[in-house]
């Protein structure tokens, strides 16, 4: 199984990875780094894999578990939970980065596998989606920090948006928002 997260360097959301199984042999043209890649190339990718895969599963930290773990450990968190999916029963983990706590499964980090390993970078590909859409939904809710483009990254229109209304329920508190201020509904 190839693990990737995303949205580690988020000021919001949750970090989310994804666990991938491929069929060795699988061909999946243009699989990348999910960060290389344009958005409509993401979207028929992340099509393609889903109905490739022998399995493909997506799990999240949310912005508390950042919070309480740290972002490094929710993002191992989430991997985990992938890879102990109860139907994914996966022989060997192929973790992106250099850092994974041990499990019972077997594994091995892989600095840039997402530009390295096909099953890497599927997951890489997912993640991304899932998290991306998830902002999106999010957006519409909170239009005033620009998570139409910016998916909760650090950007001028974020924390614009975090210095005039404050932070929101999405935020994680434990990252620097130079804001104390909380947003309040209308």
């Amino acid at each position: 199984m190839g693990l990737d997260e995303v949205g580690r360097g988020c000021l919001c959301g949750p970090v989310v990875a994804a666990g991938v199984i491929l069929n060795p042999g699988t061909k999946i043209t243009g699989l990348a780094d999910s960060k290389a890649l344009k958005i409509e190339t993401r979207e028929i990718l992340a099509e393609e894999i889903r109905k490739k895969a022998l399995f493909s599963i997506v799990h999240e930290c949310s912005p508390r578990e950042v919070d309480k773990l740290n972002i490094l450990h929710a993002s191992i968190k989430a991997m985990i939970k992938c890879a102990e999916t109860d139907d994914a029963n996966p022989d060997y983990l192929l973790v992106d980065g250099n850092r994974f706590t041990p499990a019972f499964i077997p594994f091995k980090c892989i600095v840039k596998g997402d530009s390295l390993s096909a099953s890497i970078a599927a997951a890489s590909i997912i993640a991304k989606v899932y998290r991306d859409h998830l902002m999106h939904k999010l957006h519409h809710k909170f239009p005033v920090y620009g998570w139409d483009t910016n998916v909760g990254y650090p950007t001028k229109k974020h924390y614009e948006g975090l210095k005039r209304y404050g932070y929101t329920p999405h935020h994680r508190k434990s990252f620097s928002l130079r804001t104390k201020k909380r947003y309040k509904e209308n």
